[in-house]
């Protein structure tokens, strides 16, 4: 068998040469004690980005995402946020568990988005029997949704439900750069409303590993101390965080090939009849399976040297990254094509 072809998710991607070479030779301190200035100035670079006034960086997506609530809130408050988003579905109710915030999950459309009016209905105010609604959760790109970018018009009108309730808002943002790209917008915009956003650096981007979260200053300083108590602080990680600005210098630009190979993924999948895949708008395939079942095809795929993930019941995901070229595409689709026939149905 040649090259394992792994479309698991864009987190498997591997740091280049040159990203290597630059966490290498990165300058360190020790970040608890404020004094890395690799990581000051990826947070500084990163603050930019999203057009907010400062960014903590943390060790992983769900991290910055329990952060987010933890700040946002305090214990006994409610969240909105949908019911197939990462923070629901994905991180364990850290939210009910460590933040001690009660979920309030509603429906997610196909794009991604939320119906406005329904997110209103769903808003709470505190009183004698009920907690208040303190803080809305917003994804974008949205994973479950075939990793939909939510148009800017879904974004205005979500965020713009929680300001007419004073109701603070956080994107969750793990991929928000596949999502600037697809819309052909600064990440800034997308996250201009909201009071927060987090974003991944092990995703698309191609780093080992890191994410940031970016907001007001006095709310970066909280969640900092948030950070502390739930075991982020970390010492001498100008060396990871070299490995983010690297990424954000280079790999950026990127992002629209990762696209075009999943659009060129899911057309190839399109031709054989036990698949129907969504129509990617960025670098995520989601695919129902319309004969034989999920385990055999997961495992047929595995044999054939490329790997995807289960998504659901009759459901696979395949992702597209750095590492997976248009010739990449072309051999997976031919391995799943001589395989098209062998799987029970």
């Amino acid at each position: 068998m040649s090259a394992v072809i792994d479309l698991r998710s864009d987190t498997v991607s591997k740091p280049s040469d040159a990203m290597r070479q630059a966490m290498a030779t990165a300058e360190v301190g020790d970040d608890v004690f404020g004094d890395d200035p690799t990581v000051r100035a990826l947070e500084l670079r990163a603050a930019s980005f999203m057009g907010k006034e400062a960014a903590l960086f943390v060790p992983s997506g769900t991290m910055a995402n329990l952060l987010a609530v933890m700040t946002h809130t305090r214990p006994g408050d409610e969240i909105v946020l949908g019911d197939q988003s990462h923070i629901f579905q994905y991180e364990l109710g850290g939210a009910a568990r460590i933040a001690n915030v009660l979920t309030h999950p509603l429906k997610n459309n196909d794009d991604g988005s939320m119906d406005s009016d329904a997110v209103a209905a769903a808003m709470r105010q505190e009183n004698l029997h009920s907690p208040g609604s303190t803080l809305l959760c917003v994804e974008n790109t949205h994973n479950r949704c075939g990793g939909a970018a939510l148009p800017l018009t879904a974004m205005d009108a979500l965020t713009s439900v929680a300001r007419e309730r004073k109701v603070a808002v956080h994107l969750d943002g793990a991929r928000i750069f596949n999502a600037a790209a697809a819309l052909d917008v600064p990440a800034a915009r997308i996250a201009r409303d909201c009071d927060s956003v987090s974003f991944c650096l092990s995703k698309g981007l191609g780093c080992p590993v890191g994410s940031l979260l970016c907001g007001p200053a006095p709310f970066i300083e909280r969640a900092r101390r948030n950070r502390k108590l739930v075991g982020g602080g970390m010492r001498q990680v100008g060396i990871l965080a070299a490995a983010g600005l690297y990424a954000l210098d280079h790999n950026l630009g990127r992002l629209s090939e990762d696209h075009a190979n999943a659009r060129a993924l899911a057309a190839g999948l399109r031709k054989l009849a036990a698949f129907r895949p969504n129509d990617p708008e960025t670098n995520i395939v989601v695919v129902d399976i319309q004969q034989g079942r999920l385990a055999d095809w997961i495992s047929a795929f595995e044999q054939q040297g490329v790997l995807a993930v289960a998504f659901g019941p009759q459901r696979m995901r395949l992702v597209t990254h750095l590492n997976i070229t248009r010739d990449d595409v072309d051999r997976a689709l031919a391995r799943i094509a001589s395989i098209a026939g062998a799987v029970p149905i």
